[in-house]
């Protein structure tokens, strides 16, 4: 991934736990016990490097040859009702807290860099929207130093149909605690929105200041200043023995396409 570029993994979904089969993207989950979810959070030390001792809970990217994690969906993507993608997980605090929310805890003492928000509600409330379990929890209570991302297009789905009342969406999402937003889009929109909330106090700069602070944080552990593009001396691990005999592992084990 440094190779081509590409500092932070986000494909990998470190922490769903999948509760119903029905759920279309059981895939991306390990299991649907929390605690075999909860030991395959190892592999965010596979793609950041082993946190130095008493540096637990801070993010952490050990060297040019390591990528950042990130922890997603938060939370509770796998157990919406029926399986539903992107609908709504109806469980109170307790199954909250001892299913879909251990994998982060675990996350966080390895390092993991970012956390990703879920398309998906709790109790009615979307998590893009959730300030309790953003803020209040998640980078207050359990002491997340990384930045906070959306999901692709994830504020616009903070109302229904999405997009409708983007200036709120953008209030909401940032007021919430998400530190940057997938903006694949309408991008100038969301600047001019967030610019506007900002002169007139609706959201206050020390949101900002967070945001940026934790950002920084990030990038910084990365050495993205010092070493900003991609290490070519990397292009010899393309084609290996090993990255080919990993591919026919997957592929015999996982649903599997040619790259």
């Amino acid at each position: 991934m440094r190779l081509v570029s590409v500092p932070r993994n986000s494909p990998v979904d470190v922490a769903q736990v999948c509760r119903d089969p029905r759920w279309g993207r059981c895939y991306e989950s390990y299991s649907e016990d929390p605690k075999v979810v909860q030991s395959m959070t190892t592999l965010i030390s596979g793609l950041q490097g082993d946190v130095p001792a008493g540096s637990e809970g801070r993010p952490y990217v050990g060297g040019s040859k390591k990528v950042a994690a990130c922890a997603k969906h938060y939370v509770g993507d796998g157990g919406t009702f029926m399986g539903i993608n992107e609908n709504n997980t109806v469980i109170d605090a307790h199954g909250l807290m001892t299913i879909h929310m251990p994998a982060y805890y675990n996350s966080i003492i390895r390092g993991v860099s970012t956390v990703m928000t879920s398309y998906s509600s709790w109790n009615g409330k979307k998590m893009h929207a959730n300030h309790f379990l953003v803020t209040d929890f998640l980078k207050n209570k359990l002491k997340f130093r990384g930045f906070v991302i959306s999901d692709w297009q994830g504020i616009d789905r903070i109302t229904s149909p999405p997009g409708v009342n983007y200036s709120y969406s953008v209030e909401a999402g940032v007021g919430a605690g998400i530190d940057m937003i997938m903006v694949p889009y309408a991008y100038t929109e969301f600047i001019d929105d967030l610019t506007y909330q900002v002169k007139n106090n609706i959201i206050p700069m020390s949101r900002i200041d967070d945001a940026v602070y934790r950002i920084l944080r990030v990038k910084f552990t990365m050495g993205l200043f010092e070493s900003p593009y991609a290490d070519p001396s990397l292009v010899g691990e393309l084609g290996k023995q090993v990255s080919s005999q990993l591919h026919i592992f997957f592929c015999s084990h996982f649903i599997c396409q040619d790259p």
